[in-house]
């Protein structure tokens, strides 16, 4: 999962990136812009843009957009527009726009590229067709404060959110495009108090959205992080606020990419983690632990669940069809992390400007093994990693490993500490009392036999119906196969005390090794 050649630029680069597809690869490096293809390094474009400080390919590689720092002068006492979209294939200025902020500074485009959007003024704006000089269509309320537009292709849907404001409560709202006005326009819409800004996340189907409404000061005194709720909304109509069983900050969540289940981690320390379905049901807890983030694996298959920042770096890798821990590896100072599109490998770094110090990054397989380490020289720093992208579906899922692979730097994986005590209780024996606190251990929440999915009433009792016939089918299977066994044994016996058996007696003793592994067989369905 790497680029196939190397690009060495012996000037310090501002930024770069891959395009989706990964065929692309851009940077600045304070002199000008370059375009190159991953399979060669041969030049696509170079563009003469030295203050570039953020760089971003469209879905389909027809435009790149830059954008650099909204600066005013004498000789433009207005500013100069910043944020520009070139033509790949001819290299020419397509737009110049103006973008002060640097939030939401990119257009966001439909994966076909038949829509792009961008939020100017506290309104949208809609383009078709990559054609920036007609505006298609505009979406205006009171003061669009942000919006996240759907994934994937036609039909585009879009959700915006509008702060409170004068005792009002502040919303979210999901439209599909074109129809963005009248009464019945919305598809969904969700009222909340208590947000000073939103985060909102697409599910990769598009049929569902994650909203973490958060306020910068809780009143109550109980958090520094603020308050933090999470609501759900569908395209269907449906919406729903997730309840969370712990008090305290939502430091993460992540939709799975199979769309169906989402992952939050939250909590005061030690946080808890929980998957849950498309009706907010809890499906599986994973107790607590020293946890600020959920990483899904592409394929869905895996769940990394890390604490990093001002936590150790331990990182849990679980499967998460079967709900199994495979290992438990710890990465001290990682500030990055991220999956390798193959689903099979993870990079942590320590980057500046959050680290100034032991900059580097480490490549591992999920089971725990480092493959491969890499620290800068000194009095140099690591800014950035990313991994070279390929298009979707390039990586099949793979059956989950649980042993750790070979490697020559072996793994790191997180030691077992004793939970911490204050200082007026170290003198004394360790009981459960003087624990600051009690840890949770994972538990399945889904009814029934564990790993099955929630089932309405009658679909349980028809299913519970057909489980009670297979294994009435498979006992009766046994007690035949069983007398035959006990006729064969019989027939030996016989033989044993010398008499002659007929041809088809001794055809049914030759047949005894195939009963019994039929019978184990049986007996391991059971």
């Amino acid at each position: 999962c790497s680029v196939c050649f190397c690009i060495r630029d012996s000037r310090l680069s501002r930024c770069f990136t891959f395009s989706r597809d990964g065929t692309l690869f851009s940077w600045c490096n304070g002199h000008s812009v370059s375009v190159v293809k991953c399979s060669d390094g041969s030049v696509v474009s170079t563009f003469d843009l030295p203050k570039t400080t953020l760089l971003e390919f469209s879905p389909l590689n027809n435009v790149l957009v830059t954008w650099q720092p909204y600066t005013k002068s004498q000789d433009s006492p207005q500013g100069d527009a910043n944020l520009q979209l070139w033509d790949l294939q001819s290299s020419q200025l397509i737009k110049a726009l103006f973008q002060k902020k640097v939030d939401s500074w990119c257009p966001s485009w439909s994966e076909d590229e038949k829509i792009c959007v961008r939020s100017v003024n506290n309104e949208l704006h809609f383009f078709e067709n990559n054609d920036f000089n007609t505006i298609a269509n505009k979406l205006h309320m009171q003061k669009v404060s942000d919006f996240e537009l759907s994934p994937g292709g036609q039909p585009s849907k879009v959700a915006v959110y509008v702060p409170g404001s004068k005792g009002a409560p502040s919303f979210v709202r999901l439209y599909q495009y074109p129809v963005l006005g009248g009464p019945s326009a919305a598809l969904a819409n969700k009222s909340f108090f208590k947000a000073d800004r939103v985060t909102m996340q697409w599910n990769k189907k598009a049929s569902a959205v994650l909203v973490t409404a958060s306020t910068e000061v809780d009143k109550t005194g109980a958090s520094y992080y603020g308050e933090q709720t999470l609501h759900y909304l569908a395209v269907n109509g449906e919406t729903a606020l997730v309840q969370l069983p712990k008090n305290g900050p939502i430091y993460d969540v992540a939709w799975s990419p199979n769309s169906a289940e989402f992952c939050v981690v939250y909590g005061f320390m030690p946080a808890k983690a929980t998957i849950y379905n498309l009706k907010c049901d809890p499906v599986f807890d994973f107790g607590t632990g020293p946890r600020n983030a959920a990483y899904y694996s592409p394929q869905g298959h895996i769940l990394v669940l890390a604490g990093f920042g001002n936590l150790r770096g331990q990182m849990e890798v679980w499967d998460v069809k079967k709900y199994k821990q495979v290992s438990k590896p710890e990465a001290p100072d990682a500030t990055h992390f991220s999956w390798c599109p193959d689903g099979e490998h993870v990079v942590t770094a320590t980057c500046s400007p959050r680290l100034r110090v032991s900059n580097g990054y480490k490549i591992w397989h999920y089971t725990g093994s480092v493959l491969h380490k890499w620290d800068v020289a000194a009095g140099s720093e690591l800014w950035e990693v990313r991994w070279q992208l390929f298009p979707e579906r390039s990586f099949p899922e793979r059956a989950v490993k649980y042993q750790a692979v070979p490697s020559e730097l072996g793994s790191t994986q997180a030691q077992t500490t004793q939970a911490y005590r204050p200082p007026a209780l170290r003198h004394l024996p360790a009981t459960p009392s003087s624990k600051l606190h009690e840890d949770e251990p994972p538990q399945n929440l889904r009814p029934g036999v564990s790993g099955e999915r929630s089932l309405s009433k009658s679909a349980l009792k028809n299913q519970k119906k057909r489980e009670a016939k297979k294994a009435a089918k498979q006992s009766q299977w046994c007690f035949c196969v069983f007398q035959k066994l006990k006729a064969i044994e019989e027939l030996k016996e016989q033989q044993a005390s010398g008499k002659v058996l007929q041809k088809n007696q001794l055809e049914k003793i030759q047949k005894e090794g195939q009963l019994l592994q039929e019978l184990q067989e049986l007996k391991i369905r059971q």
